[in-house]
């Protein structure tokens, strides 16, 4: 018997070429009212492997970084509750029962922490920096909103009080050396606009001690060496992230140079 009082729910995803991942999520969302799918223009089979499935709104929108494409995406829901997903996490049963639940009893939080199991091809990554990784999923759109100067990583601004949901999303956030290491060089150079933007210069420190730093803090602190080689894996390529960072912020500070001295 349904809930009278359950809220109706729109799930939204962002993605571009998301093919591999995203016939396995949308086959989990039976218990979503609407769901809407904000389209980077993909070139792969994205688009048809969507529209297979009757409940997705499939649109696609100029993505100029994350912030705005997830706000764009959160301005076409239906509904006040928002789930919001990437096309490579995957619900649990549990999780997905718990949202449910959820839905039909909260009276008090305005948004819900979920923790996530980060996955290395098809094992569980324990440690490397992951063991803590949490992030909003579940929220009520008139009290949130993503903060629109994080381009990456993005942070969302709550007005309300905050749960957490016990059972854990999975996140299969990597499927090969290649597919990460573009991710973390793209999110690297949002990073660079970022810092550009608030008027951080790049020094000798930031470009040496940075990297190092969250190197060997991920690897011994947050103990990635018990991942084994995986954990190597990550922790450089989390490193590397950084290098592209400073990288691209010399580099935007010199096209501004540039750019001044020829005004």
């Amino acid at each position: 018997m349904t809930n009278s009082n359950a809220k109706k729910l729109s799930v939204l995803i962002i993605t571009l070429n998301e093919e591999e991942h995203l016939k396995a999520l949308l086959s989990d969302l039976d218990f979503a009212d609407e769901i809407i799918i904000v389209d980077s223009f993909s070139t792969d089979g994205t688009e048809i492997v969507a529209k297979t499935f009757p409940k997705v709104t499939f649109t696609q929108n100029k993505f100029e970084n994350f912030s705005a494409q997830r706000n764009f995406a959160i301005s076409q829901a239906k509904n006040d509750w928002i789930l919001f997903l990437d096309a490579d996490e995957v619900l649990t049963p549990e999780l997905k029962q718990e949202i449910i639940e959820t839905l039909q009893n909260n009276q008090t939080y305005v948004a819900y922490f979920f923790e996530r199991i980060f996955m290395f091809e098809n094992t569980v990554l324990k440690y490397s920096g992951n063991q803590t990784d949490k992030i909003f999923r579940l929220f009520d759109k008139k009290s949130a909103r993503y903060d629109e100067k994080r381009l990456v990583h993005e942070k969302l601004i709550v007005d309300g009080e905050i749960g957490f949901l016990k059972n854990k999303l999975i996140h299969h956030s990597y499927s090969s050396y290649q597919d990460y290491q573009e991710k973390i060089i793209f999110y690297g150079k949002f990073k660079a606009q970022e810092k550009f933007i608030k008027k951080v210069k790049p020094t000798l420190l930031h470009q040496f001690f940075h990297p190092s730093y969250n190197f060997l803090y991920n690897y011994f602190i947050r103990l990635g060496f018990l991942d084994g080689k995986k954990g190597i894996i990550i922790c450089y390529l989390n490193a590397y992230s950084i290098v592209i960072r400073y990288k691209e912020l010399k580099k935007l500070w010199k096209q501004n140079q540039n750019l001044t001295s020829k005004t």
